[in-house]
């Protein structure tokens, strides 16, 4: 059976114009037994793909394009652990490089990682292109053969096919996906202009070739490519071949070394019972020592002993240094962070619950939010690294979205609307909503609702 390798979402910015849940909810529809996500430079929408995969009943087979400085894009999909392991440390050396927002990598980079990955061709299938790629993916090499829909499509994919063949490379179908339905490609179109900053009318030879971008259900894919039936056979290979899971993944932090001889746990139990005094000056109460118990021997059982003392480390920094700062959050239901000074409320005497902030049923990781004053917070950000390293400490990520004022100036631009309509219309949405402008609203500003193009941004501004 068919699987379609090639998913782009709307993770890959301004390209992608469906949703993970969208194109998972298709893909159910269609009855794909997995789906293959492969977002440009990143695996941001992994996560999510990875949870709607699993309520759906559909296999995600977790994957990425990767578009080489040198060289031509790869579609690469690990095959077990370390495999991922390789690809995340591929993309952080690739966005290290080249900055926010941006990832540069070379063929070189992509030779070192290979080994565990898949690897399919996706563009410029020269000759000597697909060499270099078995060169590197040995076995697990292939090369895409994707419809354009243009004219000439049948005599392109056989060429590919040759080629791929004389170099005993397989062939493998895919249909690069951008889109959940049909009727997203205008979407796709308008994400095409504000990405390259003109308007619809002058996006000619810059949209995309082929407006079947898609998800195709597995018998009209094996009836499109029914001159090459072992590429389609291909997909199911590859997706067997692919069985990494995130499920397989569990929390795994970093050791931290305070004390020369003991271990982080050993660690933060001396740490914890000499700074208690200083909490209960006139000693510690009993059911303060019974709690310290209780929430050690659980961080124990759990292994966040060094997570505690990195957080314990950055404040004790900042503290030293006269530096205001305060714990918040669930941290505060903890009476370890409580003595050790990272929360200033007693959880005890509050009768607060410490498995609000850590639990052995839910098994998710501790997070203690600190708060640092804003003028003297850079120094804390840079002890950090210093103490740490660049190659082991970051700021957080964000991803890029659309709210609806956003959405709605940026689709009004794309459709050649005035600014000042896209103003008024955007003036009648919420900085934060996500529901992008009602048709009344419109209406009410006076604006003739019979223009296609002002009801198309409205529809296109809603679907962002």
């Amino acid at each position: 059976m068919y699987v379609e390798l090639q998913v782009t979402t709307n993770y890959s910015f301004l390209r992608g114009a469906s949703h993970v849940e969208e194109l998972i909810a298709r893909a159910a529809v269609l009855r794909m037994p997995a789906l293959g996500i492969t977002d440009r430079n990143s695996v941001a929408g992994i996560v999510r793909a990875h949870q709607r995969a699993r309520d759906a009943g559909i296999r995600l087979i977790v994957g990425c394009r990767l578009d080489l400085t040198d060289g031509p894009a790869i579609l690469v999909y690990p095959t077990d652990r370390s495999a991922w392991s390789r690809l995340t440390r591929l993309l952080t050396l690739g966005k290290h490089r080249a900055g926010k927002g941006q990832c540069t990598l070379y063929w070189r980079d992509v030779q070192q990682a290979a080994d565990g990955l898949v690897g399919i061709l996706c563009t410029d299938p020269t000759e000597q292109n697909i060499h270099r790629l078995k060169e590197a993916f040995a076995d697990r090499a292939y090369v895409a053969l994707t419809l354009m829909h243009r004219p000439n499509d049948a005599v392109r994919l056989h060429r590919i096919a040759d080629a791929a063949r004389a170099a005993g490379v397989p062939a493998v179908a895919t249909n690069d996906v951008l889109y959940h339905a049909p009727g997203r490609h205008v979407l796709q179109d308008v994400l095409t202009c504000i990405r390259e900053g003109c308007t619809i009318d002058q996006l000619g030879y810059r949209r995309e070739p082929s407006c079947m971008r898609h998800l195709e259900a597995p018998a009209e894919m094996a009836r499109l490519f029914a001159r090459h039936p072992d590429a389609v056979a291909h997909t199911q290979e590859i997706a067997d071949r692919c069985r990494f899971s995130l499920d397989e993944l569990r929390y795994q932090y970093p050791q931290e070394v305070r004390i020369s001889g003991l271990t982080a746990q050993q660690t933060l139990e001396k740490l914890t019972w000499e700074a208690a005094p200083n909490r209960y000056p006139d000693g510690v109460p009993d059911d303060v020592v019974r709690q310290l118990h209780h929430e050690l021997d659980l961080i124990g059982q759990l292994d966040y002993a060094p997570y505690f003392l990195t957080v314990d480390s950055i404040v004790q920094y900042a503290r030293s240094h006269g530096i205001l700062c305060q714990g918040r959050g669930s941290a505060a239901n903890s009476a370890v962070c409580f003595v050790l000074g990272i929360t200033s409320i007693d959880p005890t005497r509050s009768g607060l619950l410490f498995e609000r902030f850590v639990s052995a049923e839910r098994k998710e990781p501790p997070d203690i939010d600190v708060d640092f004053e804003h003028e003297r917070r850079e120094e804390v950000i840079q002890w950090v690294y210093d103490t740490y390293g660049r190659h082991r400490a970051a700021l957080c990520a964000t991803i890029i979205r659309y709210r609806g004022r956003g959405a709605v100036r940026d689709v009004g631009k794309a459709m050649g609307l005035s600014e000042d309509v896209t103003g008024a219309l955007a003036s009648q949405v919420w900085s934060w909503s996500e529901e992008g402008v009602a048709e009344e609203h419109a209406a009410a500003l006076n604006f003739n609702l019979q223009d296609r193009r002002l009801t198309l941004t409205l529809d296109l501004a809603r679907a962002s």
